[in-house]
């Protein structure tokens, strides 16, 4: 069927995704310089902030548009805020962000662990995304958000003039239908940028597709995937930048109560959408350091808490890391249904084994069992995706970590549509370094 560009924009509005105008640094400004590590990576790594303040300098940089959370509760956490305002302001009126088009960003991500990942930047509509409890929207969130993480981003979002994205969301596209289809055409162009990234990041390419043909690809691959979904299906997972999306989410809520008209650019959200099964996307587990505890006291405490539940657990002390892995198997073997997963505390490690557990994943089970230890106080909870990070921590007194498993990819879209929302933190989007980079932006509202 032949469509029309006018056609084809207003069945993707109605599936929730528009192309959008986009903002880049001006010819001439250092975009290594410029493009920065989403904000929730590092959290407890202050030293990769300032290493990353010391690349950047004095030079234009998304760094300036962003709070990390590892600032998040600093004593000048509100001036910090105020001065992203004002530098959204004077970049636009300097003329270092400029509109270079108004369509689809087909993106080419090659990292440090030489995996080459695909995707398209596009706006979605927050019409279409809840994050709340109980919500089935067509964009769903994939696990909870955690609201006492969202002041600092809305008072940020409230007061911009721009957004700079670093949400992914992904689809469920076996059949590659989606995405791929745009390669060729993303392929037959020059790059709209290219760069390395800072700290480890890779390299990363943008292509802008702002051709009838793309949004004709686009429109016949989502709708395939939407009317392929079956009883309660969604179309976009959000894989990363949940709480981002959450701000946004209510940010415009506030707007629109306020009046603002349903073409208010708020209503939307800039993000990088990716297919599940590309070949350069891992899901990764996202690992847990607790602090306030030692070792034997809380595993203890974890006895106690899956026995109360009518769970089993065992517990096997090993000498390493190579050990834990051999056990694992071992009683996997031994006990089909049961869940593993790795701890270490100082010097002591072992597996920890748990039959007939609560929840359907690993990572929902431990997390169960954390959640109550720390609504009581009793602890603190880092989520960390490197395993070495988890385990330098996991020396210091005090301090126990756990290692969870990967999630499979074919897990992803049936676990949250048949149990809703996952636990906080259930997986990463590979590691660390290969989080989105901030680069490209989008105007939300008048300087």
């Amino acid at each position: 069927m032949v469509t029309t560009p006018d056609e084809d924009r207003r069945a993707l509005a109605a599936l929730g995704v528009v192309p959008a105008e986009i903002l880049l640094p001006a010819p001439g400004i250092d975009l290594f310089k410029w493009a920065v590590i989403a904000c929730d990576q590092y959290t407890t790594d202050v030293e990769y902030w300032q290493k990353v303040a010391w690349v950047v300098g004095e030079a234009p940089s998304s760094l300036h548009l962003v709070l990390p959370e590892v600032y998040l509760g600093a004593a000048d956490e509100e001036e910090r805020i105020a001065r992203i305002h004002r530098t959204m302001r004077d970049y636009l009126r300097r003329g270092i962000l400029r509109p270079v088009g108004t369509g689809l960003v087909y993106l080419e991500r090659r990292t440090a662990f030489g995996r080459l990942r695909r995707g398209v930047l596009a706006a979605v509509d927050l019409e279409r995304y809840d994050y709340r409890p109980g919500a089935r929207p067509p964009i769903r969130a994939t696990e909870a958000t955690v609201v006492d993480r969202l002041p600092p981003r809305v008072r940020i979002r409230r007061g911009a003039v721009l957004e700079v994205p670093h949400a992914m969301l992904l689809l469920d596209d076996r059949r590659r239908r989606t995405i791929e289809p745009l390669v060729a055409l993303g392929q037959t162009k020059r790059p709209l940028y290219e760069t390395s990234l800072m700290m480890g990041g890779g390299e990363i390419r943008g292509f802008m597709l702002n051709e009838a043909e793309a949004l004709s690809v686009l429109r016949n691959g989502l709708e395939a995937l939407a009317a392929s979904g079956g009883e309660d299906s969604f179309l976009l997972a959000v894989g990363d930048g949940n709480h981002s999306l959450a701000a946004a989410k209510v940010v415009w809520e506030e707007r629109k109560t306020a009046g603002a008209p349903i073409t208010h650019p708020a209503r939307y959200t800039l993000v990088e959408i990716i297919n599940l099964y590309d070949e350069g996307l891992v899901l990764g587990p996202i690992h847990r350091a607790v602090h306030g505890m030692g070792g034997e006291e809380l595993l203890r405490a974890l006895e106690t808490f899956f026995a109360g539940r009518g769970s089993g657990v065992e517990i096997r002390y090993v000498r390493d890391r190579g050990e834990a892995g051999v056990i694992r198997l071992q009683l996997a073997e031994e006990r089909p249904g049961a869940q593993f997963f790795e701890f270490i505390s100082g010097e002591v490690g072992g597996v920890v084994s748990i039959t007939s557990p609560p929840h359907l994943l690993t990572v929902g089970t431990l997390q169960m069992f954390l959640d109550e230890l720390e609504a009581q106080g009793r602890v603190r909870v880092d989520y960390i995706h490197g395993e070495e990070a988890v385990a330098a921590l996991a020396r210091r007194p005090g301090w126990v970590g756990f290692f969870l498993p990967a999630m499979a990819k074919e897990e992803l879209f049936p676990t949250v549509r048949k149990h809703g929302m996952l636990p906080k933190k259930s997986f990463s989007l590979g590691e660390a370094e290969e989080k989105r980079f901030y680069l490209e932006c989008r105007r939300i509202a008048e300087v």
